[in-house]
């Protein structure tokens, strides 16, 4: 039997589609659902083991990415969310999905949201970023992710730096292995634009200490097709994008 995914969706989302077709072809039963409609009646998690938090720009991203879906989340989801990670569920966040479960507190169960550790801040380059990057899976505590692949993504964001509230906090991201993703910087080269948004120790994506909830800012979704990257023709045979593989796994988890 298919796994059921949801994959939820809320005002000025955009990347839902692309999502539920990565996890369609994963072998999953995706459904699309508006975020309001679990509001209204969480039951619609039940028998779901995967939810996945679109990308895109919710609210306008009006009074910081993510923060009003985020805020909708914690006063009424957290406890639900809270249960479906405890069960063996997994969630993830992609892009604004990431910010949205930041501010919502699900990274940071323990914490009130006046003192939370981690945020995703404004570009270092002051700007919008949209372009290609390479990530490298860390040693995390994430079950689906292997340490040391890459994975080539787009970007698409002006608050996508992940930053910490001091060094004791990425000390402890650290030793609780909640770093899953980073920014791919060659050596001898200058940080930006391979990490295009400033983030520290170079961050493009975490868990929270069980590794049932993940979040990262590049677009794996974006990446499911051979010729979906600019640089296909030169890349070799591929039967698909990387972003597809990613997907895979976290169904087959």
């Amino acid at each position: 039997m298919s796994p059921r995914a949801l994959v939820l969706r809320t005002a000025g989302t955009n990347c839902e589609h692309e999502t539920a077709r990565a996890l369609t072809l994963s072998g999953a039963a995706a459904e699309i659902l508006h975020s309001d409609r679990l509001l209204e009646d969480p039951s619609h998690m039940d028998g779901a083991s995967i939810l996945v938090f679109a990308g895109g720009f919710c609210y306008g991203d009006d009074l910081a990415a993510g923060r009003v879906w985020g805020n909708e989340l914690r006063t009424g989801l957290r406890e639900h969310l809270a249960r479906h990670v405890a069960g063996g569920g997994l969630v993830l966040g992609v892009c604004n999905g990431f910010q949205a479960l930041v501010e919502s507190g699900l990274f940071e169960p323990d914490a009130a949201p006046e003192s939370r550790s981690i945020a995703l801040y404004a570009n270092a380059s002051n700007h919008y970023e949209c372009r290609w990057v390479e990530l490298e899976t860390a040693d995390s505590v994430c079950p689906w992710l292997a340490a040391g692949e890459r994975m080539p993504c787009p970007v698409a964001h002006a608050e996508g730096r992940f930053v910490v509230r001091d060094d004791a906090t990425l000390a402890r991201l650290r030793a609780q292995r909640q770093i899953a993703f980073t920014y791919v910087v060659p050596e001898d080269a200058e940080r930006y634009p391979a990490n295009p948004n400033g983030s520290v120790a170079d961050i493009a994506g975490s868990c929270d200490p069980t590794g049932r909830v993940l979040g990262l800012m590049p677009h794996p979704e974006r990446n499911l097709d051979p010729w979906n990257h600019p640089w296909w023709t030169r890349l070799g045979k591929r039967t698909e994008g990387e972003g597809q593989a990613f997907y895979r796994r976290m169904v087959e988890v």
